[in-house]
């Protein structure tokens, strides 16, 4: 894995997160994450149709974006899995946090305020920045 590669990307503050349907077509979502180590993580609600579509297919692909999903890079391929694991989910929001700071403490507030915190996953992405 390119050290460079994963530096440079987790510089950006979203990527569009590619989900392929049943067809074939693409689904685009821009999306927060964090590198932790080789791997990348990101959140989501856990019966969004991202979560459905990476469990009929862990094919990905990811290119920096900005907040409204307009790609500003190259699409690099990868493989995607929902995180089951406590110990990497935890992790993983610690790697998120870091990143995000406030705005991933402000956004945690809210969603434990509405009860929607408990309704999340995790994903883990592995791609391939060669």
């Amino acid at each position: 894995m390119n050290a460079a590669a994963i530096e440079t990307l987790d510089r950006e503050s979203f990527i569009s997160l590619a989900t392929f349907r049943r067809d074939g077509r693409a689904v685009e979502t821009p999306v927060w994450f964090a590198a932790m180590g080789v791997r990348f993580y990101a959140f989501s609600e856990a019966k969004a149709g991202k979560m459905k579509r990476l469990k009929n297919d862990p094919s990905i692909r990811v290119a920096p974006c900005n907040v409204r999903g307009v790609v500003h890079g190259d699409w690099v391929p990868g493989t995607a899995r929902r995180v089951d694991d406590p110990q990497t989910q935890a992790k993983a929001y610690r790697a998120l946090l870091a990143k995000y700071g406030w705005q991933m403490r402000l956004t945690n507030f809210f969603s434990r305020l509405t009860g929607r915190i408990e309704g999340r996953a995790v994903i883990e992405m592995d791609l391939d920045l060669d």
